[in-house]
């Protein structure tokens, strides 16, 4: 990722940064009197290329597997068991209650990964539900995490029945609630009542752990936690998980702006960027707007759903936003903003012309986040403010048939995600995997960008694929950049920390359509190797 050296055979390694990159010799003149550098072989078999930095992901991804997987797709868990993917209604049913007859009385059951989208026959409701838990409150959190689908004990906990009046609590043609909750308002009193804390298992020193081996495994050295609920005590202890040198990667949280006033949010923010460290950097902010375009609670424009669904929800009204952008702005926070339908990234991107037209601030570097259905005009107004943008390109393969068949339509779906014309109107990207919403692996990320190939292996949208080139630099330097990181991640250059992944195949020598089939042996992280496996090889 360094023009001036694009490749090179040797890189000499320092007080955990990279001290000169070349041959053989590059790092004879830093030697001190007296003073031979050691030269290492151990890697000499593979390819490094640097460190992968993962812009999107929650470290959700380590713990949420303390749940049962109850997902369309085959998974892969952090230890390394397979989870066959459920491809029918009656499977998940099953499933869950050959789990549910393990736990405890006083339990409730919990799934997560459902995807009703692929299971169209009929709409998962809390009858099916009833059939598992009986007494015992049952929920299961879709892929998404936007919805989610509970039992009628659970419905009952929290209150839920014909007289609620509540935007996300759906109910059928005689007025009762399904037990589908969409969005946050609607689902957080069932999870406050069942003990659901989907976020605060990000905040464990078991699931940061786990999380640091998931990152390992993909070959990232650099990932986000991209909706933080910490407190001063879990930033004490994630302190201390990041400065154990056997902890193998670099976390930036963003602190979620949700639940307190902007004021408040920015307080609490700025307090958290002083106590940032080599491996733990905090400060940022992430905001939401809309919801999940499968879920069809995405803000979309006219002529909105195909299916003729509402045109989903606001997770954080508009005003809200502009609210939260201007004092974001004002405090000097970098924002992430959750924006998957591109009214939603209409309002966003308003929001952050005000904010920048009252409090300028040069190189603000605020960045839209999953940004599925941005049209030119809306690329060319962040080139113009200085916003970048990281895609969701995982879902091209994920839901990508059915986002053309079933959500917005042939001719938008074409240009979901669309790298081409970010990159053609001036705009930084990365490219993410939402992870856990799809697995984290930036090389598959990458390889979706790159031939947009969906399930049924058709290619959607042609003209928006980008070079394996600009992929590799999306996921390397362009996500570091996301992150004001790009000074000293993202690139194998002098200066810089010594943060590798660790390959079997060099990404620029094969061809296109393998770039996810490439085997991340390790990383390197501050010139410490760390396996994916033992031995390495």
């Amino acid at each position: 990722m360094d023009p001036n050296r694009p490749q090179a055979t040797h890189v000499a390694v320092r007080d955990g940064c990279i001290l000169a990159v070349g041959d053989e010799r590059c790092a004879d003149a830093w030697g001190h009197a007296g003073e031979d550098p050691v030269h290492d072989s151990s890697l000499e078999e593979f390819v490094l290329m640097p460190g992968l930095v993962e812009g999107h992901a929650h470290a959700i991804a380590g713990g949420i597997w303390d749940y049962p997987y109850a997902g369309y797709h085959d998974r892969i868990d952090p230890a390394g068991k397979p989870w066959r993917g459920k491809r029918d209604l009656a499977s998940v049913i099953a499933d869950l209650q050959a789990i549910e007859r393990t736990l405890p009385a006083d339990r409730p059951l919990v799934g997560w990964g459902f995807d009703p989208i692929f299971l169209r026959d009929e709409r998962l409701g809390r009858r099916h539900l009833d059939r598992i838990g009986g007494e015992r409150p049952v929920a299961v959190m879709f892929s998404n995490f936007h919805l989610m689908c509970v039992n009628s004990k659970a419905l009952e906990m929290a209150g839920y029945d014909r007289e609620t009046d509540a935007e996300g609590v759906v109910k059928d043609a005689n007025g009762e609630p399904t037990g589908e909750l969409q969005e946050m308002a609607a689902m957080f009193p069932v999870m406050r009542r069942l003990g659901i804390d989907f976020r605060g298992l990000s905040l464990t020193e078991p699931a940061m752990r786990t999380y640091g081996e998931v990152c390992k495994r993909a070959g990232v050295t650099t990932a986000t936690d991209l909706f933080s609920t910490m407190t001063e005590a879990d930033a004490d202890r994630l302190l201390d998980i990041t400065a154990d040198e056997r902890f193998p990667a670099r976390i930036v949280p963003a602190l979620g702006a949700m639940g307190a006033s902007p004021e408040e949010i920015a307080e609490r923010a700025r307090a958290l960027r002083e106590r940032s460290s080599d491996k733990l950097r905090l400060g940022a902010v992430k905001l939401m707007t809309d919801g999940s375009i499968q879920g069809w609670t995405a803000r979309v424009k006219w002529p909105h759903y195909v299916g003729g669904q509402p045109n989903g929800i606001w997770n954080t009204p508009p005003q809200s936003i502009f609210d939260l952008a201007l004092q974001m702005q004002r405090s000097g926070l970098q924002m992430h903003i959750h924006v998957n339908g591109d009214e939603a990234s209409e309002v966003a991107i308003d929001a952050l012309e005000a904010a920048a037209r009252q409090y300028p601030w040069p190189d603000a570097r605020h960045v839209l986040q999953h940004c599925q259905m941005m049209g030119r005009d809306q690329f060319v107004r962040c080139a113009a403010l200085g916003v970048h943008v990281n895609l969701f390109s995982n879902h091209l393969w994920y839901f990508g048939d059915q986002h053309a068949a079933l959500t917005i339509g042939e001719d938008r779906a074409r240009r979901m995600n669309a790298a081409r014309s970010a990159l053609d109107a001036g705009v930084e990207i990365a490219l993410h995997s939402d992870a856990p919403i799809t697995p984290m692996g930036p090389l598959f990320t990458a390889w979706c960008a790159v031939n947009r190939q969906t399930m049924s292996g058709r290619i959607l949208g042609r003209a928006q694929r980008i070079s394996v080139d600009e992929a590799l630099h999306a996921i390397t330097l362009g996500a570091a950049r996301t992150l004001k990181l790009d000074r000293e991640i993202g690139s194998i250059e002098t200066g810089k920390r010594a943060d590798f992944a660790i390959l079997a195949t060099d990404p620029t020598a094969c061809d296109a359509s393998a770039l996810k089939d490439i085997s991340v042996l390790g990383t390197v992280l501050g010139g410490k190797v760390y396996p994916a496996k033992e031995p390495l090889a």
